[in-house]
């Protein structure tokens, strides 16, 4: 039987080389001679040796370790985001962590302070923003290179890549205006996150520079349940009829799919064809928004852009030791998909 190895000292004696020489392969296998390289790969493989991450860590000034933080893994939005962040960090050669918040900002923190122990070279934090200890976050953001996706939050970490939220709502309203009626604002009382807010105001001051009177339909309930928030919404809003108008522009592609639940089981046709009784646009091209019964027209992301943006944003944050004089900020615009439901 192969003898068990359970601590660096143990691979040291039987490749024969010194304890600070295996800790400096662990720490960068480039650092030692080829051959000293070969005689210690060659006891890890054949004691099946497998180090203490936390342990290693805990003793190197820098680590390969780079958090990935999302209010829910869940949502395949921010799943989308974190499956793309994920692999662009292997390719460069780092271990990604991926970690969940769950709307919860007391576990957000939580999150962070155990990725703190960890030493890792840096974050990718799409925070939950209104919500968030903010004090607690700018602690965190001093201390460990961070880069802010999604949601910004003035003044936190090195950068902010995201999405510019004004060109989403400028870009539905004005094509529902050119196409039918103008739209009302289906929303959330409780805004989730700072980017509600911007598409709120965007929607109020494009409807002005049109000329249309804006009318926003706010919505009971908080948290990230927002399909069954949109659905509860939309019965409350149609129980009261005479709608101020037959299209809806909802605040995002979740509160929508709710809304067409609810409108599919009181009969009511949503489309773009004569006859159909309401028309719906989103915004966030949901990945399951070109899967919902009518398909949804909506403003969509540029994942790619955001994702490979903000990973070699703090790449370059890690490699030049955040030497950086200013915070960055940048918004990639919407691209508007016309779909079946107007």
């Amino acid at each position: 039987m192969t003898n068990i190895i359970k601590n660096m000292e143990g691979l040291a004696q039987v490749s024969g080389v010194s304890r600070p020489t295996v800790s400096k392969y662990f720490n960068d296998p480039d650092s030692v001679r080829a051959s000293t390289r070969k005689r210690i790969e060659a006891a890890i493989e054949a004691h099946d040796y497998r180090p203490n991450i936390y342990a290693i860590n805990q003793n190197r000034k820098l680590t390969k370790t780079v958090g990935i933080v999302v209010p829910h893994l869940a949502d395949p939005f921010f799943a989308e985001i974190a499956r793309s962040t994920e692999q662009l960090c292997i390719e460069a050669g780092y271990s990604p962590t991926m970690y969940s918040s769950y709307g919860d900002p007391k576990q957000e923190i939580e999150i962070l302070e155990s990725l703190r122990s960890l030493k890792p070279a840096g974050v990718l934090l799409a925070p939950l923003g209104h919500d968030s200890d903010r004090a607690r976050l700018q602690k965190f953001c001093k201390a460990v290179p961070t880069v802010l996706v999604d949601s910004n939050i003035e003044g936190l970490g090195e950068a902010f890549i995201g999405s510019d939220n004004e060109s989403f709502v400028n870009q539905t309203v004005e094509y529902l205006i050119r196409t039918g009626e103008p739209p009302l604002f289906f929303e959330m009382a409780t805004p989730s996150n700072p980017n509600a807010r911007k598409r709120h105001e965007t929607y109020l001051a494009k409807m002005d520079r049109m000329g249309f009177e804006p009318h926003v339909v706010a919505v009971a309930g908080d948290g990230w349940n927002f399909e069954e928030i949109g659905y509860r919404g939309a019965h409350e809003l149609l129980d009261r009829g005479q709608l101020p108008s037959n299209t809806i522009l909802c605040s995002n592609d979740r509160l929508a799919i709710g809304f067409l639940a609810a409108a599919y089981e009181r009969g009511l046709t949503v489309g773009r064809m004569p006859g159909d009784q309401l028309r719906l646009a989103s915004n966030d091209d949901h990945p399951y928004a070109k899967f919902t019964c009518p398909s949804l027209t909506t403003a969509a992301h540029d994942y790619d852009a955001v994702t490979t943006h903000s990973v070699r944003t703090l790449f370059e944050r890690i490699e030049q030791g955040c030497a950086f004089a200013s915070r960055d900020e940048t918004r990639y615009p919407a691209r508007l998909v016309l779909r079946n439901s107007s």
